[in-house]
């Protein structure tokens, strides 16, 4: 097949094994950093203690750090956001104090550096609320894929594409995942949220190539499953490319901007972004053709008619 044809610019059916390779390598790099280096758990997961507090004053992160150790808080988490006063402090789970105790001795550290400091967020999770939570998270994935798959189905009467969409949709948040288990970024409940967003997003990208597909099944019935899908996927190549560029630019813009607490959501969509438009274009539409497609999957009383017709 040549690169360039009349009919499709780009073969991505034809270069599908290299893409495959390529999505092999990046997943089992993600699961070997899952299983290896682990995630860094935020509090929402592991229970803990953030605290959000504005200083008068430019805050002294590293004093504020020895005193709260001094304290008796092992390796607390401590950081500037939206402005060099304002600080969060993440701490670990601290076994035997009540609420009122934790906030009353991280407020007395603080104000030992700053008498007029603010407390504007003291926030406690238990363990036991964190292992909850990570639980939730966990299914809500699981039941998404399922109803992701169910979806497709029933709007594509195929199964195959229903196997492609669901192959991209555990192909990007695996990778998503890896990639914060290889740079050690916060994982909490904002990444979670993020995922669902980028399956979401990559889902979106692919229901449209596949109506496509089915367009091109519908109207040109004599047309190799493989062609129909270059065609299809080289026909929405533009609208993928600027949706992703358009979208890119706002979560940019979250990442430069939002501070601290939005920084795992924004790397986390920034990265689904792009694996998600990378498996749209090369992954769900090759996997399903690979599994079988043809028009017959999409319009099964054709086929039926086509064999009483026979003689």
């Amino acid at each position: 097949m040549e690169f360039f044809n009349s009919d499709s610019r780009v073969p991505f059916v034809g270069r599908r094994k290299v893409f495959y390779a390529l999505s092999a390598l990046m997943f089992l790099v993600s699961i070997g950093a899952i299983l290896t280096r682990g995630l860094n758990l935020g509090i929402d997961f592991t229970g803990g203690v953030t605290v959000e507090a504005a200083f008068k004053g430019e805050a002294q992160l590293e004093a504020v750090r020895k005193g709260l150790e001094a304290a008796g808080f092992e390796d607390p988490q401590v950081q500037s956001f939206g402005s060099s006063r304002d600080v969060a402090i993440r701490l670990p789970p601290l076994d035997g104090q009540t609420s009122a105790q934790v906030r009353s001795k991280v407020e007395g550290v603080l104000r030992t550096l700053d008498a007029n400091v603010e407390l504007r967020r003291v926030e406690i999770v238990g363990p036991q609320v964190g292992k909850d939570l990570r639980t939730s998270a966990i299914w809500s994935l699981c039941f998404t894929l399922l109803l992701i798959g169910i979806y497709v189905f029933v709007r594509f009467h195929a199964w195959q594409l229903s196997a492609g969409a669901i192959i991209a949709a555990i192909h990007d948040p695996i990778i998503v995942v890896g990639f914060f288990a290889l740079t050690g970024i916060v994982f909490d409940l904002s990444v979670v949220a993020a995922l669902l967003a980028v399956i979401g997003y990559s889902l979106n990208d692919t229901v449209v190539v596949f109506d496509r597909i089915r367009e091109r099944f519908e109207t040109n019935k004599r047309l190799a499953p493989a062609q129909v899908i270059d065609l299809s996927v080289n026909q929405t190549l533009s609208r993928t490319i600027m949706t992703s560029l358009t979208t890119l630019l706002v979560v940019v813009v979250l990442l430069l901007l939002g501070g601290p607490v939005l920084h795992g959501f924004s790397v986390a969509l920034i990265v689904g972004i792009l694996i998600g438009t990378y498996s749209s274009i090369y992954i769900a539409s090759a996997s399903a053709l690979d599994t079988g497609l043809t028009a017959e999957s999409l319009f099964p009383t054709r086929q039926k008619l086509a064999l009483d017709d026979m003689p």
